[in-house]
């Protein structure tokens, strides 16, 4: 009796310490990468989706990581080619309001591009998929390609 009332202990312990763990993580903030290798394809529509997302969800911690062609919503003077929106006042709001944007060091090598070329929004990290990965897998942000 002794050892099946010990059982139960263990067991009620790590049941508790399991439902502690998942409502201390369900009350923190949602993390989300937003991925953009295609400033053409998902510049506009991305800078939306993530203005619509914290208009529902103010709270949420977004970090916008850019390579290859998606590098090109950041830098100075660029708009969106079919509805002629230039983007960096988009991007300017969302950076007032948290978001944090990322061009990948790689990209820039391959394209010859210079760290001055791009808004002061910018931040730039050694590998854009690296570092996508990486709040993946490290640092628990969901991941949306818009």
């Amino acid at each position: 009796m002794k050892k099946l009332l010990s059982i139960i202990t263990v067991v009620a312990a790590i049941t508790f310490g399991f439902c502690s763990a998942a409502s201390a993580q369900s009350t923190g903030n949602t993390k989300v990468v937003y991925h953009i290798d295609d400033a053409e394809t998902q510049g506009l529509k991305g800078l939306r989706n993530i203005r619509n997302h914290l208009d529902t969800s103010p709270n949420t911690i977004i970090i916008v990581v850019t390579h290859a062609n998606g590098v090109d919503v950041l830098m100075e003077g660029a708009k969106d080619k079919k509805n002629n929106v230039e983007y960096a006042p988009l991007v300017g709001a969302l950076k007032s309001r948290g978001v944090r944007f990322e061009v990948c060091e790689i990209t820039l090598q391959n394209r010859n591009l210079k760290k001055d070329q791009f808004t002061l929004d910018a931040d730039f990290t050694p590998s854009g998929v690296v570092r996508v990965a990486d709040l993946q897998y490290k640092d628990g942000f969901a991941y949306i390609k818009p």
